[in-house]
């Protein structure tokens, strides 16, 4: 993996806050706090940049969420000592569901809690006259584990150019709870779910993988003679592309 000075990464993400503030004439954030490494740090970020008592974080749980999450996100915002509120998502998402969608699976489910969510916030963001910061990372933003719409929508993303594992290095050095450190990352959208085990690989090897392809711009087989199996690299970049249309704006006719 890359070698980056985590001081300079901090600097660098405070002075993008700052600016992307100014630009847009606003002097708040609000941040959607899950209990995660990514909110965690993203919301420690922000108070290094525009201090405490300008940051607003929000915990937008549903009725199946993990305690832990919310436990996680308060142990957080009081560690950071910002305000904060909870909203409970279940009787916005489930009157949908309820009502037009009794037959959703588990990825249609999740992605409605994931758009509630982003509505909530941004409805609040009028409310305190706040800018929403994005808390996707370079990891997951490249290969599209988020919701369109949802968790992927916001006014900027200030850690969206570094790996997941590089947000855990933040984290340490933020002096962040361990117990956002420790836990495997989850976007709690359902009982027992996590992160690596949806994607089907670890962070460190997609970090590692898309580190060679798209930063090294190194050939396939330079990266399997790492060690990394072909058929790994291949489902990487399979994601990758099967999800740029998250990345971009909606096309339309030249």
């Amino acid at each position: 993996m890359r070698k980056i000075n985590l001081e300079n990464e901090i600097n660098r993400c405070c002075d993008f806050i700052k600016v992307q503030l100014a630009n847009a004439g606003f002097d708040k954030v609000i941040v959607g706090l899950s209990g995660g490494i990514d909110s965690a740090v993203t919301a420690a970020l922000c108070v290094r940049a525009i201090g405490k008592e300008n940051v607003q974080a929000v915990m937008l749980p549903y009725k199946h969420s993990h305690p832990d999450s919310f436990n996680h996100a308060q142990e957080v915002a009081e560690k950071l000592e910002i305000s904060y509120e909870s909203i409970d998502i279940s009787p916005m998402v489930d009157a949908y569901l309820n009502t037009y969608a009794l037959d959703a699976d588990a990825l249609r489910r999740g992605n409605r809690m994931a758009r509630e969510r982003m509505c909530v916030l941004f409805d609040l963001s009028a409310k305190y006259r706040a800018l929403v910061a994005g808390t996707g990372n370079r990891s997951e933003l490249l290969v599209g584990y988020c919701t369109q719409y949802g968790d992927s929508a916001c006014a900027f993303e200030p850690i969206g150019h570094l790996y997941k594992t590089e947000i855990f290095e933040l984290a340490r050095l933020l002096d962040l709870p361990s117990c956002v450190i420790e836990k495997h990352p989850t976007a709690d959208l359902w009982d027992g779910q996590t992160d690596e085990e949806e994607m089907g690989i670890s962070y460190e090897n997609l970090d590692t993988i898309l580190h060679n392809l798209y930063d090294l711009n190194l050939a396939e087989k330079e990266i399997e003679n790492q060690g990394f199996e072909k058929t790994e690299i291949e489902n990487v970049k399979r994601m990758v592309k099967r999800s740029e249309f998250k990345r971009n704006m909606p096309p339309i006719p030249e």
